[in-house]
């Protein structure tokens, strides 16, 4: 059910990238009530859309038809926070968002594959945390940017979804506090733009947790190298650490929203 969830909304990116006209910097989609292509809890659509209106990076929103799918457009711009995040030279990838809806499936999954925790590392605005605490997870949000982090606890205000937004460096932080018992580690950022090493570092940090997985959002664009593994990106570090995949979900994102193919999500299972 969650793959076709997935596949129904990329069919609809699709159709939103061929009629929009706009010129936002970024720009996403979110179904209006729930459907038979979108089977969604609505109080859970609710959630996703006050993460929306109550997020500065959007400063516009409009109803408008999709592919025959009532949908709200929010259009917005995450320059500054672009910007200010790639000053940190520990910073292993700038500020670049999932789609809010990519973000509650992503969570949705972790949710199905017996993930008890989600831990969003490299969290931005926080999005896939918040998507954890609307199904009921225990979300934890690392972010090293104090703009980003600060925009997540006034994000936690408005909305009363406490995600327990984190200013820290990721590859410092101590996971041990936390008091994991079933987390998924969501990776931000790419193995070729430096994903690799916030996961090795994480990676050695976890093993002592009995059951732990990570979440990998790769790539297959020709811009970056491939893994000769045909493993999105992440082909080395799976292999070097005996990790399996267990399934492998494309979703939209800011940086494939003209893009062919969109972003495929791995999910893996750290072996003790």
């Amino acid at each position: 059910m969650i793959e076709t969830l997935a596949k129904n909304l990329i069919k609809l990116k699709q159709e939103f990238a061929r009629v929009y006209s706009g010129t936002s910097n970024i720009q996403e989609i979110i179904p209006q009530d729930t459907s038979e292509l979108f089977p969604v809890e609505s109080k859970h659509l609710k959630l996703l859309h006050l993460f929306a209106s109550c997020n500065p990076i959007y400063y516009d929103s409009s109803e408008e038809e999709i592919g025959g799918i009532p949908c709200m457009v929010y259009e917005g711009d995450i320059n500054r926070f672009w910007l200010n995040s790639i000053r940190h030279t520990c910073s292993h990838a700038p500020f670049s968002p999932t789609w809010i809806f990519s973000a509650y499936i992503a969570a949705l999954l972790s949710k199905e594959m017996g993930s008890y925790e989600i831990v969003d590392v490299g969290s931005g605005d926080g999005r896939i945390a918040y998507c954890g605490r609307i199904l009921g997870m225990n979300s934890h949000s690392i972010e090293i940017d104090e703009m980003l982090v600060d925009l997540q606890k006034s994000i936690v205000s408005e909305t009363k979804m406490d995600f327990n937004p984190n200013c820290s460096d990721a590859a410092k932080f101590d996971y041990t506090e936390l008091s994991l018992s079933g987390p998924a580690f969501f990776i931000g950022g790419l193995a070729q733009m430096g994903g690799d090493i916030l996961a090795e570092s994480i990676i050695k940090q976890i093993r002592r947790i009995s059951r732990a997985y990570m979440v990998l959002a790769g790539t297959y664009s020709k811009k970056y190298p491939l893994d000769g593994l045909d493993m999105a990106g992440w082909g080395q570090i799976i292999q070097k650490n005996g990790m399996d995949v267990l399934r492998t979900v494309s979703l939209p994102t800011a940086w494939t929203f003209r893009e062919p193919e969109d972003t495929p999500y791995l999910f893996t299972r750290l072996t003790r």
